[in-house]
Order: C-alpha cells, then sequence, then structure tokens
C-alpha cells in the first residue's frame, strides 16, 4: 500500500480532484474535515485552544472559528501554536485510519496544510493541484462570508504555489482550461502499479 498525499491552495480545486478518486475507488482521508470534527469533539485540544486564546474561544461546545480566524491570520506565532495543538492529533488519526485500511492498494490524505503541519513525512508522494491565483479567487469569492481580503489572507498563510509543485512528486493542473481526469487517471494507474 502507499499513501498519496493531495494538497493544494485554497480554490485550486484538491477536493473536486478527491472526488474524482474515491469516485473511481480510492479511499480519501479529509484531514481538514478531521481537524475540524477534533476542535468540536476532543477535550485536550479544547482545553489547549483554551489555555492558549481564552475560554470564549468556544461557545458552548463550538468552536468560534471566525475568532480564532480573527486571532491567527496575522499572527504566525500564534498560527503555530495552534497548529502544534490540532496536527498532531490529525496525525495520529491517520496512522490509525491508514491501519484500518492497510489492504488497499494506495489511500489518500488530502491536506490543504500537508507541508506546513509535516504530514507529507508520513506519506510516500504527494500531488500537488495547481490553478492560476486570479481563477482561485474567482472560485472561492462565491462561498460564504468570503471576500478579496479573506481569501488573501489565507494564501498568505499557506505555502506558495511554486513551492508546493517544487516539493511534490506530481502535479494537477486544474486551470479550467486542461482536462483534469485524464491527469487523475494517469496518476491512478501510477499508484495501482506501484505496489
Amino acid at each position: 500500500m502507499i499513501k498519496v498525499g493531495i494538497t493544494g491552495g485554497i480554490g485550486s480545486g484538491k477536493s473536486l480532484v478527491c472526488q474524482v478518486f474515491s469516485k473511481l475507488g480510492a479511499l480519501v482521508f479529509y484531514a481538514d474535515a478531521v481537524a475540524r470534527n477534533l476542535t468540536e469533539t476532543d477535550p485536550e485540544i479544547r482545553k489547549s485552544l483554551i489555555m492558549l486564546l481564552g475560554s470564549d474561544i468556544y461557545a458552548g461546545n463550538s468552536l468560534n472559528r471566525a475568532g480564532m480566524s480573527a486571532l491567527i491570520f496575522n499572527d504566525r506565532p500564534l498560527l503555530e501554536k495552534v497548529n502544534q495543538i490540532i496536527h498532531p492529533r490529525v496525525a495520529e488519526h491517520f496512522r490509525k485510519w491508514c491501519e484500518k485500511y492497510s489492504g488497499y492498494p494506495y489511500l489518500i490524505q488530502e491536506s490543504a496544510l500537508l507541508f506546513e503541519s509535516n504530514a507529507y513525512l508520513m506519506l510516500d508522494c504527494v500531488v500537488a493541484v495547481t490553478a492560476p491565483e486570479e481563477v482561485r479567487i474567482q472560485r472561492v469569492i462565491t462561498r460564504k462570508d468570503m471576500t478579496h481580503e479573506k481569501i488573501r489572507a489565507i494564501m498568505q498563510n499557506q505555502l506558495s504555489e511554486k513551492e508546493k509543485i517544487v516539493r511534490s512528486h506530481h502535479v494537477i493542473i486544474n486551470d479550467g482550461l486542461t482536462p483534469v481526469l485524464p491527469q487523475i487517471l494517469k496518476l491512478r494507474h501510477i499508484f495501482l502499479t506501484s505496489n
């Protein structure tokens, strides 16, 4: 079994790529969704975030995501501390998930922060999904509560597209012009035949 990471900046289309892989029979571990779930359900994460960010970072059982975003997006050291609380727990869940599905020829982890969180160290190869910045902004601006300023802030806190491409083993171009499916099928063949 090989472990494949799929990453890309906001609006790159990594979720779309993972959905296609899923339709083709691959199992996908959505690291960002797991992280979101853990911030709501893991008592250790909750306790650590409250100690770091204050008791009003939770409203009842729910993390105040807008409040946390406002605190961390312009404070890189604080963002790093939050990541150090959450990412090791996500990695632990990924390890257990891989053990559970070890009979599959390949497993995929989708994560926007694959390199930033060091999750790539647990993987055999990484695929970067890339699109021009203006295309990514147009895709994301339609999402609820998104502004150009918010999108740019998120992009500033993610590794650059260029750096992701350099550090990845494979690249999928999702610019709206280049057909994506043939690129996915080619990679799927590589993953299935590399065991």
